[in-house]
């Protein structure tokens, strides 16, 4: 039984632990002003001539790339959690997506924070990436060893 426990915990545990990451993300630690204490000095130093419009869009750039890695990750760490599962690619995005619904829905009750249909929009962008990326590999890993099995492919292969 202990063997069974530490596998469970090795699949889920990354999974639930940046789950609750992103989420506590959504909340006033994420907001901009939060962000914005470590971000802006950092901008101010690599760019010292730059205008404060300036550093204020490069920080919401980063801001939004923040957006597609957090979903990408949690994506991989959703799909590494489901291996076992038939449906893996699809249920790992469909979980991304939820995560990212949950998490806007949250951040519109937020008033220091703003909701986006664009963000989850990015979010689901950000999954899908990096579920597209692990597809591509496994349909190269299995291309490259000879031995390509269509019952464990992704959909479409």
């Amino acid at each position: 039984m202990d063997n069974k426990r530490r596998m469970w915990l090795t699949a889920y545990a990354p999974l639930i632990i940046w789950t609750v990451i992103v989420l506590g993300l959504g909340s006033g630690v994420g907001s901009m002003n939060e962000t914005s204490r470590f971000i802006r000095p950092l901008l101010e130093f690599l760019f010292p001539n730059a205008l404060p419009e300036t550093l204020t869009l490069f920080h919401g750039y980063i801001r939004k790339f923040a957006h597609f890695a957090e979903y990408a990750v949690l994506a991989l760490l959703a799909f590494r959690a489901l291996a076992p599962f038939k449906h893996k690619y699809a249920i790992a995005l469909v979980f991304a997506a939820c995560v990212a619904l949950l998490d806007e829905f949250n951040q519109s009750l937020n008033p220091s924070r703003t909701s986006s249909g664009w963000d989850i929009a990015l979010d689901i962008a950000g999954a899908a990436f990096s579920i597209s990326v692990l597809a591509v590999f496994a349909i190269l890993s299995r291309a490259g060893s000879g031995t390509a099995d269509r019952r464990n492919a992704p959909p479409g292969y």
